[in-house]
């Protein structure tokens, strides 16, 4: 129904019917198009931006759900690294321990990809933070998985060359030694006997007469024989394995440079050469370039009692030669 518009006109006090003109009609129906326009896209931003658009609400649940899948990525890489480092722990402390082997370095282990823009690309992500952190735990995983496969062809490899390793340790006595008489002196912080210092013995002294048989300790090869300064005639085996022997004063040397010896071998005889106050073998042990204590090596040639006994002498000062 048409609306009809009235006007009052106060001198005859009654209403008088208006007629608009085809201008005021026009102005009126477009007035009444732009409110309604209005309200409509004013109605359409509320619902857009509070609700969004059929597409927006579907990225924002995808994304929720990525999000979530990294998350819980991430938790289990965290238990992967876990675990993988239980069994590093476990190859150290046990399989090259059996080994004797030298645990693989913490370095090698956690070393990254260094300052490389390795995850620059990764920056400009939504949620680049949880994204760039799950890809470096990935990365790290990865690289300790290899590290760690080498490190077990490694302990493989010496598994296979155990026995090898058992005939080339040292492990008896340079010297017929059964009464432990001939143990003169041991390792350690010793008078020296010429100078009357105090200097560091890094051997054992075992008193003998000239003549008496040097017995190589363990598998090697003979990579020094000759004279050797303060150790007068001298004898050096590498055994492998980062073992090498030393056996210095003697008065004759039975092998030469490059020979191959096996233990029990006489390689030379007690003398008194190079720096020395009598008779005796100078006997050293070296392991991966450092000297140790030779009394922890006589474990073939000694019961446990006379270990003990072994040990007991070998730590007093007794009489130093050399």
């Amino acid at each position: 129904m048409r609306k009809v518009y009235y006007i009052y006109n106060p001198k005859t006090r009654t209403y008088d019917r208006i007629y608009p003109t085809l201008r005021q009609r026009i102005m009126s129906y477009l007035r009444r198009l732009f409110v309604g326009m209005g309200l409509g896209a004013g109605t359409f931003l509320v619902f857009f931006f509070i609700f969004g658009s059929p597409s927006e609400r579907s990225l924002r649940i995808e994304n929720s759900k990525l999000q979530a899948q990294y998350h819980i990525l991430s938790t289990r890489l965290d238990e992967a690294l876990n675990v993988m480092k239980q069994i590093q722990q476990r190859d150290d402390n046990l399989y090259r321990v059996i080994m004797q082997a030298d645990p693989v370095n913490d370095r090698l282990r956690l070393a990254s990809y260094g300052n490389t823009n390795r995850y620059g690309e990764l920056m400009d992500m939504a949620n680049s933070r949880l994204v760039v952190n799950t890809s470096k735990k990935m990365d790290l995983l990865a690289r300790q998985l290899y590290i760690q496969s080498e490190s077990f062809d490694e302990v493989v490899d010496l598994c296979k060359k155990h026995d090898e390793m058992l005939d080339c340790i040292p492990a008896i006595q340079p010297v017929s030694n059964k009464d432990l008489k001939r143990t003169a002196s041991g390792y350690g912080t010793r008078i020296d006997p010429i100078y009357k210092t105090i200097k560091f013995h890094e051997g054992m002294d075992f008193s003998a007469n000239v003549g008496t048989s040097v017995y190589v300790t363990g598998n090697g090869t003979v990579i020094k024989a000759g004279w050797e300064g303060l150790y007068g005639n001298c004898i050096t085996v590498d055994h492998g394995f980062g073992y090498i022997t030393k056996y210095a004063h003697l008065s004759k040397i039975k092998v030469r440079k490059g020979q191959k010896v096996v233990r029990g071998e006489i390689i030379g005889e007690v003398g008194s050469t190079g720096k020395s106050t009598g008779p005796h073998l100078h006997y050293e042990v070296h392991v991966k370039g450092k000297v140790v204590n030779p009394v922890n090596y006589y474990f073939m040639d000694l019961n446990a009692e006379d270990y003990d006994k072994m040990i007991e002498i070998a730590s007093n000062h007794g009489k130093v030669y050399d």
